[in-house]
């Protein structure tokens, strides 16, 4: 299965975003689906939201109230809302796919890029 995220691009302050994260194959076999983003400058991805096929989702903290995961595991599709866009949450997003075993699959990120 491979992953392509898309739907980045530049926006103000203030304004929403959605990402998409779409797979090449069904993903109701990955434990869960994760978006991830990595900001300027810094090395490590961090976490920001997950979701499994039973719809359970689940956020770490900065990303609760600004941030909403969702899926269409039909389409084979995860989504990430972004709203009330801050220059901070500037950084490439990734989507992340958990299988029970082994390592994770990686998409190509997207790159948000919010000016104040």
């Amino acid at each position: 299965v491979q992953l392509q995220a898309s739907g980045g691009g530049l926006v103000q302050s203030g304004g929403s975003l959605r990402l998409s994260c779409v797979a090449s194959g069904s993903i109701f076999g990955f434990d869960r689906m994760a978006w991830y983003r990595q900001t300027p400058g810094k090395q490590q991805r961090e976490l920001i939201a997950t979701i499994s096929p039973g719809g359970s989702r689940g956020y770490v903290d900065f990303a609760k109230g600004r941030f909403t995961i969702s899926g269409d595991y039909a389409k084979n599709t995860v989504y990430l809302q972004i709203n009330s866009l801050k220059p901070e949450d500037t950084a490439v997003y990734y989507c992340s796919a958990r299988p029970s075993r082994g390592s994770p699959l990686w998409g190509q990120g997207t790159l948000v890029t919010v000016s104040s």
